[in-house]
């Protein structure tokens, strides 16, 4: 028997979907505090110290938490070729844009301390916020094209055509998808500050961080009433062939009211996912109100997981739809790498994320405690 074939390829399809969103959610639950405190650092910190305070809490542990994003884009290149490519040409300005704000992030944490000017400083500092809110909000934008339909068609030689532009990816719905990506990261970043300091800077960090919690639970309510009332959901209306080659073309579709819906009204406890994109960000507020640090933190990172999630358990088995040719969609069964490709991968992922999980938790097991401003001042132990 070849080894592969060990596990059959709709199974390895779907292991592969649940993977990439591990991965993202692995990158938005770690990342993601990252950029909320990036986007928090102009506004919970009124002086020099306190803003090196700020920048300590992330700057030991921003390059590893990125290591989820490299592996998100790798997954989707390696397991989903037919997403990468539409992906990363339609969204072109809009990735470019997301990579200017991430390549400033780490040339501000370099350079900001280079000089004692007040003026240079904090030119870095708003570089800082801007590599913080940027991707935050195009992230979410993108998210809310996604549940849309993106403008992509197929020659009959499988060659790719986008048909939209950077201008329309702005429409009403993908704004407020952006906006929840907004707050629910700017939760999760106060609730990092509010863990990793003390006094004024997580006293404001605080008080933003609730702000931002109950935010983040009324925008994602509000965005999940608007995609049942005026976005219109995909549906396959031929008869699905999970193990057949990857040619999206070859497959119908249809739009439907409400079909973003189905798989709950199929299985309904498929809603526990969407209740803790709720439930997480109001328990994050309760947790911050009455100080408990880690509650917060972790409730947060849980509000998160669940609202990233809820887009692939809405859409399922889409990944990808098209709005102008919704044959061209993209699902789990028509848009992979080869059964040999899935499982060497596999192979591979079962082998190294372990590796990588473990030396996080090391890594955060190291750096536990709070950022001391005394420290900070004598030079003794902190790189910003």
């Amino acid at each position: 028997m070849i080894l592969h074939e060990l596990i059959s390829y709709d199974v390895l399809r779907v292991v592969w979907w649940l993977l990439l969103g591990v991965l993202l959610v692995g990158f938005a639950v770690t990342d993601g505090f990252d950029l909320g405190t990036g986007t928090l650092l102009p506004f919970v910190a009124r002086n020099d110290l306190e803003r090196r305070v700020v920048i300590n809490t992330v700057g030991p542990v921003w390059e590893g938490n990125q290591v989820w994003l490299i592996l998100g884009g790798g997954a989707i290149f390696a397991a989903w070729p037919h997403i990468y490519a539409v992906s990363f040409s339609g969204f072109y300005l809009a990735m470019f844009a997301i990579l200017v704000a991430l390549i400033l992030r780490p040339v501000a944490f370099k350079f900001r301390s280079k000089r004692e000017d007040p003026a240079w400083r904090s030119r870095w500092d708003w570089a800082l916020f801007v590599g913080g809110f940027v991707p935050s909000l195009i992230f979410g934008v993108a998210m809310g094209n996604v549940l849309q339909g993106v403008p992509f068609r197929f020659s009959p030689e499988m060659h790719i055509f986008y048909d939209g532009s950077f201008f329309g990816l702005l429409n009403p719905f993908a704004v407020l998808c952006g906006l929840v990506s907004v707050a629910m990261l700017v939760m999760h970043g106060a609730a990092w500050l509010v863990l990793k300091s003390g006094g004024a800077v997580a006293a404001r960090a605080r008080a933003a961080g609730i702000g931002a919690a109950l935010l983040a639970a009324a925008l994602y309510v509000l965005a999940g009433v608007a995609l049942s009332l005026w976005v219109q959901g995909y549906q396959v209306t031929s008869p699905v062939v999970s193990t057949g080659p990857s040619n999206p073309l070859l497959k119908t579709v249809g739009l439907q009211a409400g079909a973003w819906f189905a798989n709950y009204a199929a299985h309904p406890a498929l809603w526990v996912v969407p209740a803790l994109g709720v439930a997480g960000p109001l328990l994050a507020a309760l947790g911050l109100a009455a100080r408990r640090e880690l509650l917060a933190l972790l409730a947060s990172g849980a509000g998160i997981a669940g609202i990233v999630l809820s887009v692939g358990v809405s859409m399922f088995p889409f990944i990808l739809p098209s709005s102008i040719d919704p044959r061209a969609s993209l699902t789990v069964w028509d848009s992979s790498s080869s059964h040999l490709t899935l499982f060497i991968m596999l192979v591979c992922v079962l082998i190294f994320l372990p590796i990588i999980l473990a030396y996080t938790s090391w890594v955060y097991a190291v750096l536990r405690g709070k950022v001391d401003p005394r420290a900070i001042e004598d030079e003794r132990t902190h790189a910003y």
